[in-house]
């Protein structure tokens, strides 16, 4: 690939106010001459039940545009990534991908996704700023429109911390102080772990702390992963493993769901979606759950991180980029629509005036017990932080996933674990063809 082309993402970043960029214009010659008459349209996705929800759209507003759509199971996360970029370069990708947060600087960088922004802009209303601005990238474009989201939260076992007398911690240092007077209570029990093997809850936790990990400068991209926002989180929790506060065993593991289910560890800091995880995680201890807001850094601080989500973006090689972004706009702010993805692929909605209705009137069944579930979701959800993603989100999450886990294992220095997360970022964006100033 062409080094200006490795560029393609901070270009677009600096040209926005010169007007259309390269990606706006790609393919929108052939786009009136395209889109007359009966339209064909392919769908990326990995949801499950997508098929079901897209055939709303067939059914109705497609039928009506003439407009249809066909989805393609796919696998997620850097697996689809690859399989897009291969199809571009093959020049036949499908029309829309369902595309997670943090994959689209890798797709607009390598000139993979288009600019929807004169299609879409005016749904920008329906979201959370912090949410709209992960599908700009901070610019007047419009890459994707935002389907799911997963602010972050924390969940603990309220008849637990009943028994022990532990106050719901609302700053992190409260968190630590719980953390230790748990294990002064009851000392073979932990308040939570700190797991290395989902590099998404760490950079939500980064993000809620401020953190920027990608920028650009000039025409050059910064990479700031060790920034003093990460610092602080990487001290705060690497010194509760260092000190036995919590545990250190990663999640997901037969070991901590025992844990989950048998109260040995009673809490843990997650996302919108955990009910699903704890329905089959811990099953005996449904109802003794409840949920709150994320601890904040300062008492005075309302502001959470996101660990998760995707959006729907329409690709470069599709000759029909207008008709696919009324289908990503549709997808994703219409009621009936939004319903059935709640139903059939069970996401958290982006938009904000869905996360009070249809299926999110009543709490989660294994939340039963917090009437107000929903209604606290969307109000944390409103507080989630802008993010700054960059072109190799996949190299810094294996960087996480390598230095973190033997610090957390080794109980040793997660700072330096974090700076060998960003020299392993820097040198992969170097080598790519990235101009890169630290």
């Amino acid at each position: 690939m062409p080094h200006t082309k490795r560029r393609r993402l901070v270009t677009t970043v600096v040209a926005v106010s010169l007007g259309a960029t390269a990606l706006a214009a790609c393919g929108s010659s052939d786009d009136s001459k395209a889109d007359s008459g009966p339209v064909s349209l392919t769908y990326w996705a990995w949801a499950p039940g997508m098929d079901k929800v897209v055939d709303l759209w067939n059914k109705g507003e497609g039928k009506k545009e003439q407009i249809t759509v066909t989805v393609k199971k796919q696998a997620s996360g850097d697996t689809l990534v690859t399989k897009i970029l291969t199809a571009h370069k093959a020049k036949n990708g499908p029309d829309l991908v369902q595309a997670e947060y943090q994959a689209l600087p890798t797709l607009v960088s390598n000139d993979a996704v288009a600019d929807i922004s004169k299609t879409v802009g005016d749904a920008k209303s329906k979201f959370a700023d912090g949410v709209w601005q992960q599908v700009t990238l901070g610019t007047d474009a419009v890459y994707a429109v935002p389907q799911d989201i997963g602010p972050m939260m924390f969940y603990y076992r309220a008849d637990l911390f009943k028994k022990y007398g532990l106050t719901v911690p609302t700053t992190w240092d409260e968190f630590a102080s719980t953390a230790r007077a748990l294990k002064k209570k009851a000392p073979g029990l932990d308040l939570t772990t700190f797991s290395a093997n989902d590099s998404g809850l760490f950079a939500g936790l980064a993000q809620q702390a401020g953190a920027k990990w990608w920028t650009t400068s000039g025409d050059k991209w910064k990479v700031a992963i060790d920034d003093a926002a990460t610092q602080k989180v990487a001290k705060f929790w690497g010194g509760l493993v260092k000190e036995g506060a919590i545990d250190n065993q990663p999640m997901y593991t037969p070991a901590w769901n025992k844990a989950l289910d048998t109260g040995k560890q009673i809490a843990w800091v997650s996302a919108v979606w955990a009910p699903g995880t704890l329905t089959t995680a811990a099953p005996d201890t449904k109802g003794k759950w409840a949920m709150a807001p994320l601890p904040q850094w300062s008492a005075n601080e309302d502001v959470t991180g996101s660990w998760g989500g995707s959006s729907t973006a329409v690709t470069t090689d599709s000759r029909h980029q207008e008709a696919a972004a009324k289908f990503a706009a549709w997808l994703n702010t219409d009621g009936d629509a939004l319903n059935a993805l709640a139903k059939e692929s069970g996401i958290y909605p982006a938009s904000s005036s869905a996360q009070l209705s249809g299926a999110f009137s009543n709490p989660p069944e294994y939340f039963s017990n917090q009437a107000d579930f929903y209604t606290q979701a969307a109000k944390i959800a409103r507080t989630t932080a802008p993010s700054a993603w960059g072109p190799n989100v996949n190299v810094a999450y294996t960087a996480f996933n390598d230095a973190f886990g033997t610090a957390a294992k080794n109980k040793s220095d997660f700072v330096t674990a974090l700076n060998t997360m960003q020299d392993a970022t820097v040198a992969d964006m170097k080598k790519q063809g990235f101009e890169v100033s630290q």
